[in-house]
């Protein structure tokens, strides 16, 4: 396992939560975190069919473009009664012509399972896997997930993506229900990126 021993990490995404995200976790190990978009890097093509693979891409273009280690992540919902998935998916499910609409994304994932005629509770859970790539080709990689199960009608308006239809095991609210931080404590994120922080940085 190589370690962390650079000031400055990038991180492969150009979305300023998910930056301020993982700023947050690594902020006791007095490192620099800078965003793709803040150096206005061209997100790549995903061509992958896994979680690894995609992350791997986002990661490994992003340390070759500027010669920094690289952290990206590759994050989805996969649910049992629907084979697994949208899995790798998760966010072309959203697409519209307009941008994502992820009432739009949750509503399919509801009408497939009617449609599979599955018997509740409908298992899933969230998955992400961080890759942290170096600019000579060496990458680690942690997968983190939760389990849970989907649920409908739609319940809260916290969070972003699937969250208002996926309930935690052992939690009474959807992520949707949560505030960020109390899900950033438990999500699939925070479990890979405990693995990332024991790993690299440790």
């Amino acid at each position: 396992m190589r370690k962390f021993d650079g000031k400055e990490l990038l991180v492969a995404t150009h979305n300023t939560g998910k930056l301020e995200e993982i700023a947050n976790l690594l902020s006791d190990y007095g490192v620099k975190v800078i965003g793709a978009g803040q150096l206005n890097l061209a997100e790549p093509d995903e061509t992958e069919t896994t979680f690894v693979g995609n992350a791997r891409i986002k990661a490994h273009a992003a340390s070759r473009t500027t010669g920094l280690p690289a952290l990206a992540d590759d994050s989805g919902i996969e649910v049992d009664a629907l084979g697994g998935a949208p899995g790798v998916y998760t966010a072309d499910w959203a697409e519209t012509e307009t941008g994502r609409d992820f009432i739009l994304a949750m509503t399919k994932t509801y009408e497939r399972l009617l449609e599979a005629k599955s018997e509740k509770p409908w298992v899933a859970r969230f998955c992400c896997t961080l890759v942290l790539a170096w600019p000579d080709g060496h990458d680690e990689v942690f997968p983190g997930s939760i389990e849970g199960q989907i649920v409908w009608p739609m319940r809260g308006s916290e969070g972003h993506g699937y969250d208002p239809i996926f309930l935690p095991h052992g939690y009474t609210r959807t992520f949707g229900e949560m505030d960020r931080w109390e899900k950033n404590k438990i999500s699939h994120r925070a479990d890979a990126f405990q693995k990332l922080v024991k790993g690299c940085f440790g």
